[in-house]
């Protein structure tokens, strides 16, 4: 049997992608790792491997309650509707699924596109350097999931902090991040009580009828949908717009193809989304029920499995050049927004957000520049996302 190895293998640096993966995508395939805390577990790094175990439900996230689950901090924490398989899943998903259809997502793109104008137009008022981070990024994704949602955005200064406890790893301590989440449930909480007081025509107002009226969810599930969606509505996305034009940035060649030919944007963030290896952490460990082959040997029931999808968008076996970055490769799969029953449900909002800024940044800074030197950007550290704490651009 091969090495047990301590995962996650290094700490992230920027958005390289450790070579360890590589090499065990060649030579190990099944690879046995241990994390800071929990039981030992498999990791999968191939394309058909990752694909199988974030599809086939015999491999399970509800299987790893009450488990010591593989993971990074002290105390497992509680993901909501991603510790369900189906039925369970399938029901809160379906409660969801209209808020974010293509046709739904569409007739939010000319307010997307308003509040990025307005937000590039103060941007440059203020004159360079500008931090696209701060004062582009993370508000135009706050913005659209406070509308969507229902959630006053003059309150973002309080609730802001309080959500990067959902993806924290060792950046808070355990007290603070049951703080933070604690602040960030009683406020959702005010939010749903005024709701019950009057109607509103927004998601949250959808869901508190879904829970009152329809009887179509617990209270419990109410609040870790709530909670869930204005913090995976705005973090994802914000991070993706920095790391997005950063790549693009470390790319002339591909910026000035992309910069051409404005038509490419759609496929440039399919494959931005598939070269950027958006999570700096492990993945949900999903268990086993049954035995199982994959490349490398078997894994038995009972056994957890880690997924990296970030080594599998790199796999030779699928793409040409993976670890190349081409805006004209045919847009396929990618695991960019996962896949299988937990495949982000947000994930054509968000496209349509990255599709907006970058052709919106890049179409009104036709000189856009770094303002430091690449190795002076501070990047964030112990959070579950990678992303640039501060993006300084000149024009």
């Amino acid at each position: 049997m091969n090495e047990v190895r301590s995962y996650p293998f290094s700490a992230p640096r920027a958005l390289e992608l450790d070579p360890t993966y590589a090499y065990v995508r060649e030579h190990e395939p099944l690879c046995r790792i241990r994390l800071p805390y929990g039981e030992d577990a498999w990791l999968v790094t191939r394309f058909d491997d990752v694909r199988t175990v974030l599809s086939d439900q015999r491999f399970s996230r509800a299987a790893a309650l009450g488990r010591d689950v593989p993971r990074s901090t002290p105390v497992s924490p509680s993901f909501g509707i991603l510790d369900m398989d189906p039925p369970e899943h399938s029901r809160l998903r379906r409660l969801l699924a209209k808020a974010f259809t293509a046709r739904r997502v569409e007739a939010l793109r000319p307010r997307t596109q308003q509040i990025a104008d307005e937000l590039l137009d103060a941007f440059v008022e203020n004159g360079p350097p500008g931090d696209l981070a701060n004062d582009f990024a993370l508000p135009l994704s706050v913005t659209v999931i406070c509308e969507l949602l229902g959630v006053p955005y003059d309150d973002r200064d309080r609730f802001e902090q309080w959500t990067e406890a959902l993806l924290a790893m060792t950046a808070l301590t355990t007290q603070q991040r049951t703080e933070y989440i604690g602040h960030l449930s009683a406020y959702m909480a005010g939010l749903v009580e005024q709701r019950r007081r009057r109607s509103t025509d927004d998601l949250l107002g959808a869901l508190v009828l879904a829970r009152d009226e329809q009887d179509r969810l617990s209270e419990d599930e109410l609040m870790f949908l709530a909670v869930g969606l204005l913090a995976a509505g705005h973090e994802t996305t914000a991070n993706q717009i920095s790391n997005f034009v950063y790549v693009l940035l470390d790319h002339p060649e591909q910026l000035a193809l992309l910069r051409g030919n404005p038509d490419l944007i759609p496929a440039a963030v399919e494959e931005l989304s598939r070269f950027v290896p958006l999570t700096a952490g492990p993945t949900l460990p999903r268990y086993a029920t049954a035995d199982l082959e994959l490349s490398g040997g078997t894994v038995r029931a009972g056994e957890p499995v880690l997924a990296s999808r970030s080594a599998a968008n790199r796999d030779p076996r699928v793409f040409a050049d993976p670890d190349g970055l081409d805006l004209t490769r045919t847009p396929g799969l990618n695991f960019g927004f996962g896949h299988g029953v937990h495949h982000c449900l947000g994930a054509p909002l968000a496209k349509m957000e990255l599709q907006v800024a970058l052709g919106t940044v890049l179409d009104r800074f036709p000189a856009l520049d770094l303002a430091v030197d690449r190795t002076q950007l501070r990047w964030k550290s112990g959070m579950a996302l990678r992303g640039p704490t501060a993006f300084p651009l000149t024009w």
